[in-house]
């Protein structure tokens, strides 16, 4: 779907070429499009396709890959989350819940080829203390987020899944499942293409200016051939969701004092080779480790019934470390047998690796929300960052909340 344009850039969908000039020097005159999306992942994808909505926006999305979703948005774990872990007033669990929402109610596989699977979610406990988190998790999930959780014991879970070990008791989350990020991401370039928004593939954003009154001055090049021809756009608003590089984009236009920094939590996965011998039916989660930094290495499925099992956390200093740190195996074969008594070393293989944007830096427990807003003296400029779990769940629902920040 995608096809070259001479000015450096390669657009797909509908190409309105006359709006992109060579290179020039201010905004002074007209805007070549309302507003300009940085980064083509699931969250850049959906604001996209929301702002295309509204009748006369005239909607770019400008990604410097050679497709779309090719970082977190496709390195991940593609669980549906029900919204359990976060504080009540927080965006995560707003969106979340949200976003769980839409993709059950509004994502049938039949009129939108998205595929997912309700399947559900235990997180099992395996001692007392243990036990007395998941009681307060119960709490906070049934009374204040009135979501469908349920306590089960540990003689009732054995019957329902003979494979899984829980020790004193487990919560069920049957709003939680999987989904196909990569149905979900086709989903969106399809109506971005309906929708006539153009998407500028294989291109990279390398300066912004903003002229108050006249708008954002955007400098691009193309990242998929060694010319160093640029192209530079006005837009009248710029929406920052460039995932991993949302910082590095936010600081080239914000005062330095007012600087982004994100660090990249890096999550290895393992795979079950062959098909399972002790199968699960739903995913199984671990209560969370003390570091506040993730929800524990897990046991997924796939839309297949295969399973697999990450992430765990490490921090790594580039954004592009994907290979998978096979040395982290064993402490990971540790972790799942307190769940997953049934996998032997031989049974796991290394699958792939994610890595997420993180506000904290390592060692820092504290709760760190989604970063989403308008800057002050910036009018226009939408900056998202630190969009990481569950920013796959709460992707359509982020795209909603952008669209109301400018149409209210």
């Amino acid at each position: 779907m995608f096809t070259p344009l001479k000015s450096a850039l390669i657009l797909g969908g509908s190409v309105r070429t006359k709006l992109w000039r060579g290179l020039v020097s201010s905004c002074s005159g007209n805007v070549d499009f309302s507003h300009a999306v940085i980064g083509g992942g699931i969250v850049g994808l959906s604001i996209a396709f929301e702002l295309s909505k509204i009748a006369g926006n005239r909607v770019v999305l400008i990604e410097k890959n050679t497709a779309p979703g090719l970082e977190t948005s496709s390195r991940n774990s593609e669980v549906i989350h029900a919204g359990l872990y976060y504080p009540p007033d927080s965006l995560k669990t707003q969106l979340c819940l949200e976003g769980n929402n839409i993709i059950y109610t509004e994502l049938t596989q039949l009129k939108t080829g998205v595929e997912w699977n309700k399947c559900g979610k235990w997180i099992v406990a395996q001692n007392g203390h243990e036990a007395a988190y998941l009681n307060k998790l119960y709490e906070k999930a049934s009374r204040q987020l009135n979501l469908p959780v349920e306590m089960i014991s540990s003689s009732f879970a054995r019957q329902k899944e003979p494979y899984v070990e829980v020790k004193a008791a487990a919560l069920s989350s049957p709003t939680s499942g999987i989904i196909s990020s990569h149905s979900l991401i086709q989903y969106l370039i399809t109506n971005l293409d309906i929708n006539g928004v153009d998407v500028a593939i294989g291109t990279e954003l390398i300066g912004m200016n903003y002229n108050r009154g006249a708008g954002y001055e955007l400098l691009c090049k193309s990242v998929v051939n060694s010319s160093d021809e640029t192209v530079e756009i006005c837009v009248e608003n710029v929406i920052n969701a460039g995932g991993l590089f949302a910082h590095t984009i936010s600081n080239m236009l914000l005062p330095e004092h007012r600087h982004k920094q994100q660090y990249f939590g890096k999550g290895n996965y393992f795979a079950l080779s062959g098909r399972p011998s002790a199968p699960v039916n739903r995913l199984v989660y671990p209560v969370p480790p003390q570091n506040g930094q993730s929800l524990g290495t897990h046991l997924t499925i796939d839309m297949d019934g295969q399973i697999r099992f990450g992430p765990d956390l490490e921090f790594v200093s580039s954004p592009s470390d994907y290979e998978v740190n096979s040395s982290n195996m064993e402490h990971a074969l540790r972790a799942i047998r307190n769940y997953y008594p049934h996998v032997a070393a031989q049974d796991l293989q290394p699958a792939y690796s994610g890595i997420r944007p993180k506000l904290g830096q390592p060692g820092d427990k504290t709760f760190k929300d989604f970063y989403i807003c308008e800057e002050d003296g910036f009018p226009g400029f939408v900056n998202l960052l630190g969009i990481e779990s569950p920013g796959l769940t709460s992707s359509l629902a982020i795209g909603r909340y952008v669209r109301k920040i400018y149409h209210g």
